[in-house]
């Protein structure tokens, strides 16, 4: 069907679906059939597994019909389904793609839902006026609902011999450009895994499963589509995928899937410093955090992403580094689980505070600075390098930069100036970091968060007494404190002074 004609099909069926009797009619029926009743659908660990089919490619697929499956349309999101519709009606193939099946299958809510069809990103915005297209390395079309946006993508296909325009690649076989489109069977084939090559069909509401996709599902399997080796260097934060997706699905890396992990980890030091800012937040803000630094440690994820905070953990694997690091995914993780906001100003904060405090020792060596102004050098220096890695925005970067800068007012405001720095708007912030501290080395920093502690737990008059007797305490004043460089009396002031 031309799409002139589609155009004019899709007028029709507009004018009709604003009819008021259909709309009735329309209802009606919806009603009856939601409404009969219907056999419990069996989850992926009950079904029995379907004769896969041969398609054109290496991939087996395997189709599940409506009847055999669990996923409802009540369950998938009203502007996906607008999407899907409206792409079907077009004469288009239109599926619901990825994660969002995954999940569905699994008993779980899905973050996002994803669209796959073999319309051109230029076909989708013709259809759609609340369309933009985006991206250069894949073209996808972004189909806005407000502040829900549906991602639709054209079923991609396989490279050959073509204009760079369409499709690249580097020494290292990364895909620089990629908008080859092909058919349903090549896209599955340029998945990640098998349990994301599964298809939603909104045609029959049948699931296509390719690669046995299904079968690893159920028995918890994350296994890559293609030679590991080729697709990781294809796209290396597919090394990242495995581990974010074992943690979060609870499944296990396949071995052959695991092998080349190791060996293929320094490859993401070349990938865009902002894309793994994005990778970040999902490793380490969803709930999961512990288990996927443990797991990128194992595979040698970590070093690429953090050099400075890796250099220091290697140098002292059971230091106060190390204590600070898991001490932080575990909180990350608590609050995520209590549904309490996490931030990344304060996670950097807390990441980069010891090869912050080395780099000052080094700069008050090097330069003869004094500690406390050492301190304030190689905050820029830690900061500029780590984004270098990961980009992190200013407004990230700049309150952690707060942060650091308090924890050495906290040495020096265990007095009654301890109410003015309460008032600095990244005050909560800089203390728990304070607090984090204290737990991961003890001795004087610990005393000093214990005197913080009793002091921002106590109401108003026990504070004022607080503070009068730390001003007059032995241990006013930290020894460990960064020291303001005392000057050296001139030649003429020493001479005068001998007399």
């Amino acid at each position: 069907m031309s799409y002139h004609s589609r155009q004019i099909f899709n007028q029709i069926t507009d004018h009709i679906s604003r009819c008021p009797i259909f709309r009735r009619i329309s209802q009606f029926c919806k009603q009856l059939f939601e409404d009969a009743p219907k056999t419990t659908a069996p989850t992926p660990a009950q079904m029995e597994p379907a004769t896969p089919e041969t398609t054109s490619g290496r991939l087996s697929l395997e189709r599940v019909p409506r009847d055999a499956h669990g996923i409802s349309r009540k369950d998938i999101s009203e502007n996906a389904l607008k999407v899907l519709y409206r792409l079907n009606k077009s004469g288009f193939q239109a599926y619901l793609v990825g994660g969002g099946v995954r999940d569905l299958l699994l008993g779980l809510e899905p973050k996002d839902f994803d669209v796959v069809t073999n319309a051109t990103p230029e076909e989708i915005k013709k259809l759609f006026r609340n369309c933009r297209v985006v991206g250069r390395r894949f073209r996808l079309a972004h189909i806005v609902f407000g502040r829900d946006v549906i991602e639709v993508a054209t079923f991609r296909g396989h490279h050959g011999e073509s204009n760079e325009k369409i499709s690249k690649a580097n020494a290292e076989g990364r895909l620089l450009r990629d908008n080859v489109y092909g058919d349903i069977d090549e896209d599955a084939e340029r998945r990640d895994f098998t349990v994301n090559a599964l298809y939603y069909d909104i045609s029959d509401y049948s699931i296509r499963g390719y690669g046995g996709g299904m079968q690893d599902l159920k028995t918890g399997t994350l296994r890559l589509i293609g030679d590991p080796e080729t697709r990781y260097r294809e796209d290396p934060v597919r090394m990242l995928r495995a581990v974010r997706f074992a943690t979060k699905l609870s499944m296990s890396i396949e071995a052959v899937t695991a092998k080349p992990i190791k060996q293929l980890a320094p490859l993401l030091k070349d990938i865009p410093a902002a894309r793994m800012y994005e990778e970040v937040l999902k490793l380490f803000f969803a709930g999961k955090a512990l288990a996927n630094f443990e797991m990128m440690q194992e595979y040698k994820l970590f070093a690429p992403l953090f050099p400075q905070v890796d250099a220091i953990l290697k140098e002292n694997p059971k230091g106060p580094a190390m204590k600070m690091v898991q001490t932080i995914m575990k909180s990350t993780d608590t609050r995520v689980s209590e549904d309490k906001p996490v931030t990344p100003a304060f996670f950097y904060a807390a990441m980069l505070w010891y090869p912050l405090r080395q780099r000052a020792e080094e700069i008050a060596v090097e330069s003869g600075l004094s500690l406390y102004d050492a301190f304030f050098a190689a905050m820029g220096d830690v900061m500029e390098q780590q984004c270098q890695t990961i980009s992190i925005p200013r407004r990230f970067s700049t309150p952690a930069k707060d942060i650091w800068q308090l924890q050495l007012r906290f040495e020096r405001s265990q007095s009654t100036r301890a109410f003015k720095l309460m008032e600095h708007p990244k005050f909560r912030a800089a203390y728990d970091l304070l607090l984090l501290r204290g737990e991961a080395e003890g001795g004087n920093v610990a005393k000093s968060a214990a005197w913080w502690q009793q002091f921002v737990e106590a109401d108003e008059t026990e504070r004022l007494t607080i503070a009068r007797s730390g001003s007059k305490g032995p241990n006013s004043r930290n020894r460990n404190a960064p020291q303001r460089r005392r000057r050296r009396p001139s030649a003429a002031n020493a001479a005068k002074a001998a007399e």
